[in-house]
């Protein structure tokens, strides 16, 4: 069986998070980014991000380290290369929750090797609705999110896939057809054990 490279991404607000936990435990390697920005409450290193220095990311630039990387919100966001050797020597998929243009260049670096879903809002009324709900940035924050969300949603078409977030239970069905249609591609079955 062939691994699958699973890539998510959105506006931060429109839903990743709570579509990714949807996923069946043992079956994923959730890979953790690096990232400069400070942790927020109940965040773990190693588990919701590396938490490193800007020099420390720098210096793993240098070293081309990264699969791919970006600079958003005045912080560094990268995912090493490492993370597909541990997703594959597990033999899991590999999941990727990833900023925007992040994700739009691993996706063309991968090309159909990787399978890639936007996360929509329905609006961005709803999405500034849910980034004031979840309380987790300052007014200044919220309205960046804003201004670059608008930016993001452009991106879109770029996907292989796009899931409007309207009705979590709709958003959650559509997000598991996906990943269970693509395991389900002939290149990703081993038949030998068929014939």
């Amino acid at each position: 069986m062939k691994n699958l490279i699973l890539i998510v991404t959105g506006p931060s607000g429109a839903g990743k998070s709570t579509l990714l936990r949807s996923l069946p435990e043992g079956q994923f390697y959730f890979s953790v980014s690096h990232t400069t920005r400070k942790p927020r409450p109940n965040e773990v290193h190693g588990r919701d991000y590396y938490f490193v220095s800007k020099e420390e990311f720098l210096q793993m630039i240098e070293r081309d380290e990264f699969l791919e990387w970006i600079e958003v919100h005045s912080n560094f966001y990268g995912t090493a290369k490492s993370e597909i050797t541990k997703a594959f020597s597990q033999n899991k998929h590999l999941l990727l929750d990833l900023e925007v243009v992040g994700a739009a260049n691993l996706k063309a670096k991968f090309g159909p090797d990787a399978v890639a879903v936007f996360v929509a809002p329905p609006s961005l009324k709803v999405l500034e609705e849910r980034l004031r709900k979840r309380g987790t940035e300052d007014e200044d924050k919220v309205k960046e999110r804003l201004h670059r969300a608008k930016t993001e949603l452009t991106y879109a078409p770029l996907f292989d896939y796009v899931i409007v977030n309207e009705y979590l239970e709709k958003a959650v069905r559509d997000f598991l057809s996906i990943v269970q249609a693509e395991l389900c591609r002939p290149w990703r079955q081993d038949l030998s054990k068929i014939y």
